[in-house]
């Protein structure tokens, strides 16, 4: 996941210089108000949406005004302490810099960091950062607490007084009072040990964790044979740094799942860097090296993610399925060794809009490295593009997209492939695992790219977007045609339409004409009038959710081909929808039989 550098928000000139500064201090891009900042790397209009837009999407914001601006914009949004983004609002001259939200979780460092470089002020009010300079349940990169449900506990004795007892070495802790006629303790360990409101517990992330396993190995197996190994090796979850193995195992779902239940990264290496690792190896095996080119998987994959340092602390056990080692790094993990298992992230940006799409959505794309699509869609993100690599590519390229984004992601990164409305709607997704799914023969992708990560953000719609807008027409059921024939055969498009017209669904009509392809449309509307009223509307609905929307309203027979082009949803009712006109406009809706009721049971 790419790291999310901070987006620098200047309202006006006169605030610039600070702006710049600070933008240079944190790797950030100055965003600048249209018509009052000029030289800004993005350029904004509306200063509300624009925050809500980053603040959803989990960028920190660095706001060069006054804080109530910060505090109005985000406010509609707060929600979960632990999940939010931080905060900082910085006054113009750059004296006073103040720590608004996330104080915890990287605001108070912000504050500080560029309170220093400006010869500021940092108005931290955290208690446990103003006494101490440390946060208890924030410990620095390489650490966990245990209990950290314990922490304020501890902070509330501290500043009343109280000394602690330190067992074990942390440098970090030096700050805090210490002494040994006290009743509050802190503990630095590797091993399991249950601490409470006395007593803190941490663990130096120094335990690395190296798996093999056979394809299609039980989850629960793999599990059980590292929970044992752990245990044997007096280890606690919360001192492991990561889940390690060879690239070949990217995919392996027990791995996968594994990391995900000790909470860690998992990361991977190739056969060559592992094979380094051959003279530390407690067990080489001729067998594993002539399957995967190198003499050790687990063994080989903990020692090299621990360093040259390491210690092998557990030599490899089997289970009938899987292997498993630990070794010990001399110091905490920060910068976890390996390639990461490569992520495609299909997102649905809805008709482009930010307040129409989705905040985990907006999550997927701040957290990416390189985005990819129609070059277009991607503009349509506004400020989230500022500083992401991008790769556009052409109508028609849609193969060559998505076969992109699957071989940029084999190589560990991150990429979000952008779509309009639902990416699983006549979109990428499906193609995506087309992809995966083809032999290599027959033009599937290859090596690491099959075996990515990919994840899926639901869109708004354009058929939901248009009911939204028209009513309720999909009230009742409802299906989706395209009357495109470039990828399926015409007669198997009218073969559906007879279908839907004779079922009686509502139908939403996508790529409803083209330059070169007039007349299907003209076809359909015909085979449906010979099951539902002539009346029966009909909603035309294009550019929903943007500047040039427009939504007509048509009666099935009148419904015209010259007045639909490649950009329009057409949505034709079933045969109990309704028109009504109402003081606002029209509305269409489509009963559901609620007003059918039999002994007071509804139909």
């Amino acid at each position: 996941m790419a790291d999310v550098k901070p987006a620098i928000i200047c309202l006006s000139s006169s605030g610039f210089d600070t702006a710049t500064r600070i933008a240079n201090l944190l790797d950030g891009m100055v965003h600048g108000l249209e018509g009052r900042v000029t030289e800004a790397d993005v350029i904004f209009a509306d200063t509300m949406a624009h925050l809500r837009a980053l603040f959803a999407a989990g960028v920190p914001v660095v706001g060069i005004c006054a804080s109530g601006i910060l505090i109005r914009a985000v406010s509609p949004l707060l929600a979960d302490k632990w999940a939010e983004p931080p905060v900082v609002s910085v006054s113009e001259d750059g004296k006073s810099v103040i720590p608004l939200l996330g104080g915890h979780h990287g605001a108070n460092a912000l504050a500080r960091q560029i309170a220093e470089t400006l010869c500021g002020h940092a108005a931290i009010t955290t208690a446990g950062d103003v006494a101490y300079g440390i946060a208890l349940d924030e410990p620095p990169a390489g650490w966990r607490l245990a209990n950290p449900q314990d922490a304020k506990a501890m902070a509330a004795g501290l500043l009343a007084g109280r000394s602690v007892r330190v067992h074990g070495g942390a440098s970090w802790l030096s700050a805090l009072p210490q002494g040994d006629d006290t009743d509050l303790q802190i503990t630095v360990t590797e091993s399991n040990l249950t601490g409470g409101q006395d007593h803190l517990v941490y663990h130096p992330q120094t335990i690395a964790i190296g798996v093999g396993s056979a394809r299609g190995c039980p989850p629960e197996e793999l599990s059980a044979l590292v929970s044992d190994a752990m245990q044997s090796a007096s280890v606690a979850p919360g001192a492991v740094a990561g889940v390690f193995s060879i690239d070949v195992k990217a995919d392996e779902g027990a791995v996968v799942a594994l990391a995900r239940e000790l909470g860690v990264a998992f990361r991977v290496f190739d056969a060559t860097t592992l094979e380094a690792e051959a003279p530390r190896l407690a067990n080489p095996s001729d067998i594993v090296f002539a399957e995967v080119g190198c003499h050790g998987v687990a063994e080989g994959a903990a020692l090299a993610a621990a360093g040259p340092d390491s210690t092998l602390i557990f030599e490899k056990r089997k289970s009938a399925n899987a292997t498993c080692a630990i070794a010990r790094a001399p110091e905490p993990i920060t910068a976890l060794p390996g390639r990461k298992r490569g992520r495609v992230s299909m997102i649905g940006i809805g008709p482009g809009q930010a307040d129409w799409r989705t905040p985990e959505a907006s999550k997927l794309i701040t957290e990416a490295d390189e985005l990819v699509g129609y070059g277009l869609y991607i503009d349509l993100l506004g400020p989230l593009v500022a500083g992401k690599t991008r790769r556009d590519f052409a109508l028609g390229e849609e193969e060559d997209r998505c076969r992109y984004a699957l071989e940029r992601a084999g190589e560990g990164k991150d990429v979000a492939v952008i779509c309009s409305g639902d990416a699983g709607i006549y979109a990428m997704s499906a193609l995506v695992f087309e992809l995966l799914d083809r032999s290599e023969d027959a033009g599937g992708v290859a090596g690491g790219a099959r075996r990515v990560e990919v994840v899926s953000a639901p869109g708004v719609s354009a058929l939901q977007a248009a009911a939204a807008r028209a009513g309720a027409p999909l009230g009742h059921d409802f299906c989706a045609i395209s009357l495109s024939d470039l990828l399926t055969p015409r007669d198997t498009i009218v073969r559906r339409i007879k279908a839907a017209a004779e079922g009686d669904f509502v139908i939403a009509f996508y790529n409803p004409v083209s330059r070169r392809r007039r007349t299907l449309l003209g076809q359909a509307r015909d085979m449906l009038l010979a099951h539902r009223p002539s009346d029966t509307p009909v909603i035309l609905a294009s550019n929903l959710g943007r500047s040039r929307e427009k939504l007509n309203y048509v009666a099935l027979k009148d419904l015209d081909v010259d007045d639909v082009d490649m950009l329009t949803v057409v949505i034709i009712g079933a045969s109990q929808s309704r028109l009504m006109q109402r003081g606002d406009g029209p509305r269409v809706y489509t009963p559901r039989g609620y007003a059918k009721r039999i002994d007071g049971i509804v139909a």
